[in-house]
């Protein structure tokens, strides 16, 4: 039992606990500054940063790591390779300026490949979500993604989102691939401003996750699937109303734009996954290797879902107090898992 969740989650680590001081405490920006700056120097940031290798990469590898046996694969997923270590730096809030005093953008382009037909590091490879984390990454450390940019545009489908599956003939969009290309979009809209054709696609990829409110299948109303609702940290490439939820947060940030009454129905499936001390429980991260842990094990409080919840409804409630229908239309919804 957690007595003071405020406290609780500013005895963290500098990555999370500045997002706790801007987005929970509402600190003065000196102060959450101030923690932030920290995460070259302490905790998880800095431990990542030494991992890093002179060229550029981290495990020798752009998705996987150097040597990983597919076809031995048993545990998962390895999360320790250059493109989930950006990741995790560039979504705990590293300054950028760090990686780009080691020249890593630069170092990246001469020295990584991809796995899928040894491309060019920026310029991508035919994965969605694979595409999506590069477009942020590379918006953030101020690399040439131009061609991930129209790559995104012309490979929309025609139902407004995005599928990873594309590449064996799918024509329907992914929950999972939909999130990820948005999230992408967004964070080159936030560094660089966008485009025309950029803020048209994630209209169309926002439209289609809230036309089935976040959760439910189109055809038939019902829920997608269980996982909507498992809310395991780190997210990683998995969807969840959690997540989702989160990434209309930050676009309505950038836009300017108030909750879609849509998203009501995911909104109280994240409320009732609030224990009754204000916490968020862990469901079960990815399994695979990873450097180290940074979250709780399965069914233990955990910060980072936490924080993700209450400032996902902090700014739901806040936005929607005044429009009570919004919440007085919401039916019971019950998911499988």
């Amino acid at each position: 039992m957690v007595d003071d969740v405020e406290s609780w989650l500013l005895d963290s680590d500098p990555a999370l606990r500045w997002q706790v001081e801007r987005d929970i405490s509402h600190d003065p920006p000196a102060v959450w500054e101030a923690t932030r700056t920290r995460i070259a120097t302490e905790g998880f940031g800095a431990r990542l940063l030494a991992l890093q290798e002179p060229d550029g990469l981290w495990a020798g590898g752009a998705f996987f790591p150097a040597g990983f046996d597919f076809a031995a694969d048993e545990d998962g997923q390895p999360w320790t390779a250059t493109t989930w270590v950006l990741n995790d730096l560039r979504e705990w809030g590293l300054d950028a300026a760090v990686l780009r005093g080691r020249r890593t953008a630069e170092l990246l382009a001469e020295n990584a490949r991809w796995e899928y037909d040894d491309l060019p590091y920026w310029g991508g490879e035919v994965d969605c979500c694979i595409n999506a984390w590069t477009l942020a990454n590379g918006a953030w450390l101020g690399a040439d993604i131009t061609d991930i940019v129209h790559w995104f545009v012309e490979h929309r489908l025609s139902d407004g989102g995005w599928n990873c599956e594309w590449v064996d003939g799918s024509v329907r969009s992914s929950f999972h691939s939909t999130l990820n290309a948005l999230k992408g979009l967004l964070a080159y809209d936030v560094a660089t401003g966008g485009t025309a054709a950029t803020r048209a696609a994630r209209r169309a990829g926002e439209e289609y996750l809230l036309q089935r409110g976040l959760f439910r299948r189109l055809s038939t109303g019902e829920p997608v699937g269980p996982w909507v609702s498992h809310f395991g940290y780190p997210f990683r490439w998995k969807y969840n109303v959690l997540n989702a939820a989160g990434y209309f947060r930050e676009s309505s940030l950038l836009d300017g734009a108030t909750p879609d009454p849509r998203m009501a129905e995911a909104i109280e499936i994240i409320r009732a996954a609030r224990q009754p001390d204000g916490t968020w429980h862990q469901a079960g991260r990815p399994p695979g290797l990873v450097w180290f842990e940074t979250d709780v094990a399965e069914g233990e409080p955990s910060k980072w879902l936490t924080l993700c919840g209450t400032r996902v409804l902090d700014w739901w409630d806040g936005a929607t107090r005044q429009r009570p229908s919004a919440a007085s239309n919401v039916r019971p919804v019950r998911i499988e898992g």
